[in-house]
C-alpha cells in the first residue's frame, strides 16, 4: 500500500505497508477500506475465534537490550516494609541539605546487598542501573555514585546500636525468635596494601592464610537459629579470648542482663573469661582443649552414652565441685576425618624421609 503526497517537484508516493500474500478475507477487508464503505468497517475482536496466525521469526537477528532485574529488589522492598525499616531510618538518620535523604541511600545499600552482595563502587557503576531499584525507590541512576554511598555509610554507622536493638525486637515479634542461647565467634578479613588510613588494620593470626596482609577481626553474635544479633570490629592483631568480656557487656547493655547460654569455641576459653561469666551468673557451653580428656579416661571407656543422631554420642560428666558439667562427645564422622588427616600426614612424612634417604645415598 502506498500513499501519495505533493512536493515542490510534483506528486510522490511512499510505501506505508507491505501486504504480501493475503487470504480472501484479508483482500476483501483491504478493498472495503480502500473503497471507503464505512458501514462494513469494524474493529476486530481482541480474541478472535478464527484460526490463529503465526509468522516465522529469525531468532539470530533478535537480541534483548537493557534488561533490569525486578523480582529480587521488589521482594526485598516488601520484606523491609514488613520490618518498617524505612520509617525507623527516617526517624534516626540525620537530615540536612542533602539532595537524597540518607535514609533512602541506606535502603539502596541494604537492598543491593540483599540482591547481590558487592562493594559500593560496584553498586554505583554496575549493579544499580541493572536493577529496577531506580523505579521502586524513585532515586535516578545518575544520583547513585560511590561517594554518596560511602557518605551514607558514615551517616548510618552512629545508629548501629539503635538499629541492632530495633531489629532484634522487630524480628522477635515477626518470627517469635528466642534469644536464650547465643553463639559467639570471631572471623577476619584482610586488605591489600598498607591501609595507612585504617587504625584497626594490623597483622595478626590470619584465618585466610594471608599473614602478609593487614586485617581486622569481626565478632558476630547470632541466635541458635542463625539470626544475627550484634557485631563488633576489633583490631586485626587482637586475640579472640580478649573480646569475650567486651561482647557480653555490650549485649547486656543493649538487651538487659537476662539469663542466657553463651556458646563459644575453645579459642575463647581462658580462666579469666570463665571467672568473668561465673561472676555475672551467665551459663555457658565452651569448647575445651583435648588435654582435658585425660581427666575423663574412665568415663570414656564406660557405658552410659546417649545417641543424639547417627554417628554422634554424648555423655554428661559432672565435676566433683559441682560448678561445671562436661559434655563428652564421640563422633564417628570426626573419627574418620581425623584418621584420614593422620594418614595423609604420615604419607607426607614418609615421602619426605624417602627424599632424604635418596640424597644420602647419592
Amino acid at each position: 500500500m502506498v500513499e501519495s503526497y505533493r512536493t515542490e517537484r510534483g506528486p510522490r508516493q511512499r510505501v506505508v505497508a507491505q501486504l504480501g500474500d493475503m487470504d480472501k478475507c484479508g483482500r476483501m477487508g483491504v478493498k472495503e477500506v480502500a473503497g471507503g464503505n464505512d458501514d462494513h468497517i469494524r474493529q476486530a475482536n481482541l480474541f478472535d475465534d478464527s484460526k490463529p496466525r503465526w509468522v516465522e521469526v529469525d531468532t539470530s537477528r533478535i537480541k534483548v537490550e537493557r534488561t533490569r532485574f525486578f523480582g529480587g529488589p521488589w521482594l526485598g522492598l516488601q520484606i523491609l516494609g514488613k520490618l518498617d525499616l524505612s520509617q525507623f531510618l527516617d526517624s534516626v538518620m540525620p537530615q540536612g541539605r542533602e539532595e537524597i535523604p540518607w535514609s533512602m541511600m541506606s535502603l539502596v545499600l541494604v537492598l543491593s546487598r540483599v540482591c547481590d552482595p558487592s562493594s559500593e563502587l560496584y553498586i554505583a557503576e554496575h549493579l544499580y542501573e541493572r536493577t529496577a531499584l531506580g523505579d521502586l525507590l524513585g532515586v535516578p541512576v545518575g544520583k547513585v555514585n560511590d561517594d554518596r554511598l560511602y557518605r551514607a555509610l558514615d551517616a548510618l554507622l552512629p545508629q548501629k546500636s539503635e538499629l541492632e536493638k530495633y531489629l532484634k525486637g522487630r524480628l522477635g515479634d515477626l518470627f517469635d525468635l528466642e534469644y536464650d542461647l547465643l553463639l559467639y565467634d570471631v572471623t577476619s578479613t584482610y586488605f591489600e596494601g598498607e591501609c595507612s588510613g585504617n587504625s584497626q588494620a594490623a597483622r595478626g593470626y590470619s584465618r585466610d592464610h594471608r599473614p602478609d596482609c593487614k586485617q581486622v577481626c569481626i565478632a558476630l553474635v547470632v541466635s541458635k537459629c542463625g539470626m544475627p544479633l550484634a557485631y563488633e570490629v576489633f583490631d586485626g592483631n587482637r586475640n579472640d579470648s580478649t573480646t569475650v568480656a567486651e561482647i557480653v557487656e555490650s549485649i547486656e547493655s543493649k538487651h538487659g542482663s537476662a539469663s542466657r547460654i553463651w556458646v563459644m569455641d575453645r579459642g575463647m576459653v581462658s580462666e579469666e573469661n570463665i571467672e568473668f561469666l561465673k561472676q555475672r551468673s551467665q551459663r555457658y557451653i565452651l569448647g575445651t582443649s583435648k588435654s582435658q580428656l585425660r581427666r575423663f579416661e574412665r568415663e570414656l571407656l564406660t557405658s552410659g552414652w546417649e545417641t543424639i543422631r547417627d554417628g554422634l554420642e554424648v555423655k554428661l560428666c559432672p565435676c566433683p565441685d559441682g560448678d561445671e558439667t562436661f559434655i563428652l562427645c564421640r563422633s564417628a564422622d570426626r573419627h574418620e576425618k581425623e584418621k584420614a588427616m593422620h594418614e595423609r600426614f604420615e604419607k607426607r612424612i614418609e615421602a619426605g624421609l624417602e627424599k632424604i634417604a635418596d640424597r644420602l645415598l647419592r
